[in-house]
Formats: structure tokens, C-alpha cells, sequence
């Protein structure tokens, strides 16, 4: 018998239009659907009237639903993989899945779409041609700046995400070690309250400031810093 295939998903990380005739078709045609947080996910079905049912799929629950996963696919079944918003895998669960299908002989297709990291990269106005991802950095101060540190000499772009409460700390850390740098910070990127942010650190700062941002901190971000001396 064929194996089904897993079809790794994109879909919108604001704006609900922002998905591709494709990924609807795949999202439609599968008999289940993987996703991160299956309430979040129905808003994104019951927009495009996706009758396809939602089965719960996180790196915590891993273990417990691998063999019903395998069960499928060895019945010939096709499967979906989404995450909350954007490119699943991209700093969200999905890679332990993929990992061991490639490494069983199962097909994996990608169907590409939005990712918060090329969507801001793109109007950053820094270099693209080599840049590093880091993701989410631990919340430990020390481990932070160790880790940034070790990038101190390198001259790529850097990319992070960063959550609202610590990017203050965040930008004094880049600071710290970078000095002065041009920064750029995409806020909310495709949703309602969207913006951005260019310049030197103090200049981010102070309109942060002037906001009263460290008391209100909100909106999710992307953080990209030119480090290149080229």
C-alpha cells in the first residue's frame, strides 16, 4: 500500500487572506489536520469553510499521538501540519514529527506561504544574503548575553523574535554588546496595529519611552540587528 503523505502547511500570521489557494486545497482535500492550539486554528477553517477535523499536535504531546500519526499515513492517509501562524517549525513545534517521517521513508511536502522572519527580513532594509536566526533566546539574562556574544565578531545580519515584556532589556543587552547599530523592529506584523521601527538603539529607545512602552508592554516582534561591517 502507498504511504500518506505529511504536507507542512503555512498559514497567516495576521491578516486571515493571507494564505495561498494551495494551502486551502490541502487544508480541504487531507482528512486531518495537525495544529498547534486547535482553537486557534478553527477561526482560520471557519473562515475558508474548512470542514476538515483538527487533531491537537505539540511537541509535549509528541510521544502520545507519533503511532496514531504512523497509523494513518500507513493507511494511505495525507495529513496536514499547521501551527498557530506562520511557517510551522520556524521557532514552533513540528520538527521531532519530521525528523522521524524522513528518517521512515514517508514523503514530506512543503506548501509555502508566511513567515514572520522573511516577511520582516524583507523590509528591514539590512542585508539579506547572510543572516542567523535565533529565535526566542532563554529567559536567563546571563544565557542571553552569552549567546549573543558569541555573534559579536561575525558579520551577518541577525534575526530574533522576542516577546513584548523583555524587549526592553532586550535592546539595552544589543546594545551592550553590539554598541552602536542600526536596529529594526517589526511590530504585529499584518494585523491591525502593525508598525515598524528603524534606527540606532537610543532612537528606538526613546520613542519606547515616549510611549510609556516598558509599562504597557505589547504586540509581538521581530528583531533584526546589522551587525555587518561590509
Amino acid at each position: 500500500m502507498i504511504k500518506g503523505k505529511l504536507y507542512v502547511v503555512a498559514t497567516p500570521i495576521g491578516n486571515l487572506s493571507d494564505i495561498t489557494f494551495r494551502a486551502v486545497d490541502i487544508l480541504k482535500k487531507v482528512p486531518f489536520i495537525l495544529a498547534e492550539d486547535t482553537r486557534e486554528s478553527k477561526k482560520l477553517l471557519e473562515k475558508y469553510n474548512i470542514q476538515t477535523q483538527l487533531v491537537s499536535y505539540r511537541d509535549e504531546n509528541h510521544e502520545r499521538v507519533l503511532g496514531k500519526i504512523l497509523e494513518k499515513l500507513n493507511m494511505g492517509l495525507d495529513l496536514a501540519l499547521i501551527s498557530d501562524a506562520g511557517t510551522p517549525l520556524i521557532s514552533d513545534p513540528g520538527y521531532k514529527l519530521v525528523r522521524y517521517l524522513r528518517e521512515n521513508n514517508f514523503e514530506v511536502i512543503s506548501i509555502p506561504g508566511p513567515s514572520a522572519l522573511i516577511a520582516a527580513l524583507s523590509v528591514s532594509g539590512f542585508p539579506t544574503d547572510r543572516f542567523v536566526f535565533f529565535g526566542f533566546l532563554p529567559k536567563s539574562k546571563i544565557k542571553r548575553e552569552k549567546i549573543i556574544s558569541e555573534y559579536k565578531d561575525l558579520h551577518n545580519t541577525l534575526v530574533f523574535y522576542e516577546s513584548p515584556k523583555r524587549l526592553i532589556d532586550f535592546l539595552n543587552m544589543i546594545y551592550k554588546v553590539f554598541g552602536e547599530v542600526k536596529i529594526f523592529l517589526a511590530k504585529d506584523i499584518s494585523k491591525l496595529r502593525e508598525e515598524y521601527f528603524y534606527g540606532s538603539i537610543p532612537e528606538i529607545r526613546e520613542i519606547l519611552d515616549e510611549r510609556n512602552f516598558a509599562d504597557n508592554p505589547h504586540g509581538e516582534f521581530v528583531c533584526i540587528v546589522d551587525i555587518r561591517k561590509d
